[in-house]
């Protein structure tokens, strides 16, 4: 089936690239792997995080993010379950393979100082809950021996909350089994920019002229293969 099979990454904004670094790599013991120039956005920077071999956490540095404030309710949620404007991160959830990797884990929190709640059971998955720098409202879960967790033979659909959300059976039908697709190699041609549907938020204009660019001549003024050397 033709559709996405993993997070690549997840990219995040920074003001303090060093003290996310510094959180990311000792409290939660991920790998830094890459710190080099954003291709294509003039003075940002990156760091990547390593995950797993196909996964990375992200955060991006672009002058001036400093300078910006973060709004608890707004910009940030600042806990698990507190709002944010659509459209920004509520939280984040990292997984661990067990239990016992999550009390490890835990252990390993808590040893740097960090308070962490949990786990606390949720059918689907435990998880526990803490936060990070810049307002980040963090967790680990693990759906190793949930007592349902998410598998075909079993379904989370609550029908109060189908009903909340406006969808009918034929379409929670078609949510649960989407349309399998057939690739084509790439030969689709670009559709012709339509304003009803979502696109980069950009100067007026510019992304009509970057969509009105042939894409070899965008792969060959951004693209870059090379890694930086030191």
């Amino acid at each position: 089936m033709t559709r996405p099979n993993a997070i690549h990454h997840l990219a995040l904004s920074t003001g303090d690239m060093k003290g996310q670094i510094e959180f990311f790599t000792d409290v939660l013991g991920m790998r830094l792997v890459a710190l080099y120039w954003m291709h294509g956005a003039v003075g940002a920077w990156h760091a990547f995080l390593e995950l797993n071999e196909s996964s990375t956490l992200a955060f991006v540095s672009i002058p001036g993010n400093e300078k910006l404030d973060a709004v608890i309710g707004q910009t940030h949620a600042g806990h698990s379950g507190g709002q944010s404007s659509p459209g920004t991160m509520q939280h984040l959830a990292f997984n661990v393979s067990s239990m016992q990797e999550l009390l490890d884990l835990r252990d390993r929190i808590r040893s740097r100082g960090v308070t962490v709640i949990g786990p606390i059971p949720h059918g689907l998955c435990s998880s526990m809950y803490f936060a990070g720098p810049e307002n980040l409202t963090l967790e680990v879960a693990t759906s190793a021996g949930a007592p349902a967790p998410l598998d075909h033979e079993a379904t989370w659909v609550d029908p109060e909350v189908q009903g909340l959300a406006g969808i009918s059976d034929d379409e929670l039908a078609r949510y649960m089994q989407p349309a399998t697709y057939e690739g084509q190699g790439g030969a689709v041609e670009q559709p012709a920019f339509d304003p009803s549907m979502p696109h980069p938020v950009m100067p007026p204009g510019v992304y009509e002229r970057v969509l009105a660019t042939p894409e070899a001549v965008i792969v060959a003024r951004v693209g870059d293969e090379n890694p930086p050397k030191r």
